[in-house]
């Protein structure tokens, strides 16, 4: 903690603007102090609170010690790890020098992690733990820009003996001991900030290959956040839990910059299993999710209620027609019946109350997914439960948002409307073209790839839509996924499979059909749902493989199926799905079918499971499959079975 002194040091601070995260940052101290709690963290199962100038204190410290350490301008600090405060002190401290932070998601392994630091020239690592220092330890030889490796958590280095590590506590020793030989430094260092200077490298998902370093300026983050307030306002006692990984640029666009811009306080749940508990001790007032949380929420309440006693099954059946019928006299703007509130309080007094108390969202106010699309079943469900859900789009590219939903004018179909200083267009090709102050510069030593996305001042996303009578932008898909069978006949997959996920029994999907006869999926299945309805039918199985090659499994999947196509025949009787597959195992991101963020990797399964795909294009009726999966840890595992090929019944009609 600073002294007396030090603290009146921070009173006296006269900032010209605003401009920069630390100038902002330095704003909230002094208008906050040590009255108002900035960041929280539950750890040993008490929540550890830091003021605001607690925050600062961390920020000064850290970034001094840095400096001590060589840390100069335009220099690069790569942080890898968990949701913690030592995190955003991290990334705080490096732009207060004038550097320039970067995230790896923690789950990377250890060549996804080698890619980032070697291709962002890191000079310093920040890295969370053991597990973390011990993936950066075996690239040693690959990043040999890497002067210091700081982990912040010590539990379990005292053995490590190697001047190439360093404590987090032993930097801010460090940073201490030249603030009190300068205590102007820190004062003068982010002063000569400004908003045209990088604030981060953000590396996007890589659904095509490697990712791609984002350049994101302060003017960039900030002009994102404060248009996005201007439409869906934060306050400064509002509260956010911040449980998606930082180096997403969603985390970021909330648990960053729109946190510094309001002053409202970033709650770090204890580990990313008790992120529900902890979510409802806090009952945050903000949340930001991407669809596969809310899809997965959905599920978990779906099968609550199978779980539940009939009677509470028979109240919980009632109540949601009865939220949905509400939820649609939102969405068509048309004002319910006095009847239909009486019904809809008794519905809220009954379930919904209790329901939302246990997921945490009591005083939820303003509630976003983004990412990607968020099938309408989902999104209206959540209307349905009384959750003031909004859809935002946008890109890593654009600080993360260009359109959101406005109160009142919420459409499930689209994704909302522009925020302020934010122009889109709909190219002649019906790609989405963006502008605003909030474009970034490009990306990292890749001209060639700059040059493709950004010409002319328009941000090219990669996305088809087109936009509604009321001015609604309406995202199809990716230009490249959109897919036409050999008829000519055009359709999303996205849209087919976020509605087969709305099934609690659905994990992931994903459909095929381009310049093919009838539309195909492959399916993953929910393992803990689908092996507890197998439990109840008395289907005994032993591993994820077993269950899903279980001919009643594939019973179930046909029937949450069926319920699609019935949906889907409904738009075009020929854009139904005609076979399906249960894959064997669980996409996963370790063997590259999924990005960090959970994104489908659509080229790579298409390659991947070329066989399986060429036979649901034939009369047979399985394939035998002899594979190696690889775990995080490196460890590989043989799978020998066969995947049975399911026709729907009647050909995938109704």
């Amino acid at each position: 903690m600073f002294s007396k002194k030090k603290n009146r040091i921070v009173d006296t601070i006269e900032i010209s603007s605003s401009d920069t995260l630390p100038k902002l940052l330095l704003r909230n101290a002094r208008s906050f102090g040590s009255r108002k709690v900035a960041l929280r963290e539950k750890e040993f199962g008490i929540w550890q609170s830091f003021t605001w100038q607690d925050y600062l204190d961390h920020v000064r410290h850290f970034s001094l010690g840095l400096v001590s350490l060589g840390l100069v301008k335009d220099d690069k600090v790569a942080i890898v790890g968990d949701n913690r405060p030592e995190w955003v002190f991290s990334e705080l401290a490096a732009q207060s020098a004038g550097a320039v932070p970067l995230g790896i998601y923690q789950d990377s392994t250890s060549k996804e992690v080698g890619y980032i630091i070697d291709h962002s020239d890191a000079k310093f690592v920040v890295a969370e733990d053991q597990e973390q220092v011990d993936k950066i330890l075996q690239l040693r030889d690959s990043i040999p820009k890497v002067q210091k490796v700081i982990f912040t958590d010590p539990k379990g280095m005292r053995s490590y003996r190697d001047e190439w590590l360093m404590d987090f506590r032993e930097v801010e020793a460090l940073g201490r001991d030249l603030d009190n030989r300068n205590p102007e430094l820190f004062k003068e260092m982010v002063r000569d900030t400004e908003g045209k200077d990088l604030a981060l490298i953000a590396y996007t998902s890589g659904t095509t290959g490697f990712p791609k370093g984002s350049m994101l300026s302060h003017t960039n983050m900030l002009k994102m956040a404060s248009n996005l307030i201007r439409v869906d306002p934060k306050h400064e006692d509002d509260e956010f839990v911040s449980f998606l990984p930082l180096p997403w640029i969603g985390e970021q666009m909330m648990g960053v910059a729109s946190a510094l811009l309001g002053g409202f306080t970033v709650n770090f749940p204890e580990e990313p299993g008790t992120v529900t508990e902890n979510r409802r001790e806090i009952a945050p007032n903000v949340l930001f999710s991407p669809p596969m949380i809310w899809e997965n929420l959905a599920a978990s309440i779906q099968v609550r209620v199978m779980d539940a006693s009939p009677l509470k099954r028979l109240a919980f059946n009632i109540a949601l027609p009865i939220g949905y019928r509400m939820a649609d006299c939102k969405f068509e703007k048309r004002e319910p019946s006095l009847w239909l509130k009486a019904q809809y309080l008794f519905a809220y007094l009954l379930v919904f109350r209790a329901l939302k108390d246990r997921l945490g969202f009591t005083k939820l106010r303003s509630a976003s997914t983004g990412g990607a699309a968020l099938g309408p079943d989902t999104f209206r469900f959540f209307h349905g439960l009384g959750v003031n859900l909004k859809q935002i789009y946008g890109q890593t590219e654009i600080s993360g948002i260009s359109c959101i939903h406005y109160d009142g004018d919420i459409n499930f179909d689209s994704v909302g409307k522009p925020i302020p200083e934010t122009e889109i267009i709909i190219s002649e090709d019906g790609e989405i073209l963006s502008r605003s102050p909030s474009v970034f510069s490009g990306y990292y030593k890749n001209d060639e790839a700059t040059a493709q996305t950004l010409r002319d001042g328009w941000l090219h996303s990669g996305d088809a839509g087109m936009f509604t009578e009321d001015g609604h932008l309406v995202v199809i898909d990716r230009v490249k996924d959109v897919m036409k069978m050999v008829d000519g006949t055009m359709f999303s997959p996205q849209f087919i499979e976020n509605k087969l996920k709305f099934s609690p029994y659905i994990k992931e999907a994903v459909c095929i059909g381009h310049e093919r006869p009838y539309i195909t999926a492959i399916i993953n299945i929910d393992m803990p749902i689908v092996g507890k309805w197998a439990e109840r039918q008395h289907i005994g199985y032993t591993t994820y493989t077993d269950l899903s090659a279980k001919p009643e499994v594939y019973g179930l999947i046909e029937g949450e199926a069926a319920k699609v196509n019935r949906d889907l025949a409904r738009i075009n009787e020929t854009s139904t799905i005609r076979k399906f597959v249960l894959l064997y195992k669980e996409l996963d991101a370790d063997d590259d079918e999924l990005t960090r963020t959970k994104k489908v990797r659509r080229g790579f399964i298409g390659e991947r499971y070329r066989e399986v795909i060429e036979a649901m294009y034939t009369d047979s009726t399985g394939i035998p499959i002899d594979t190696t999966i690889t775990y995080q840890d490196g460890r590989k595992a043989r799978i020998k079975t066969t995947v049975l090929i399911r026709e729907m019944s009647g050909g995938g009609g109704v």
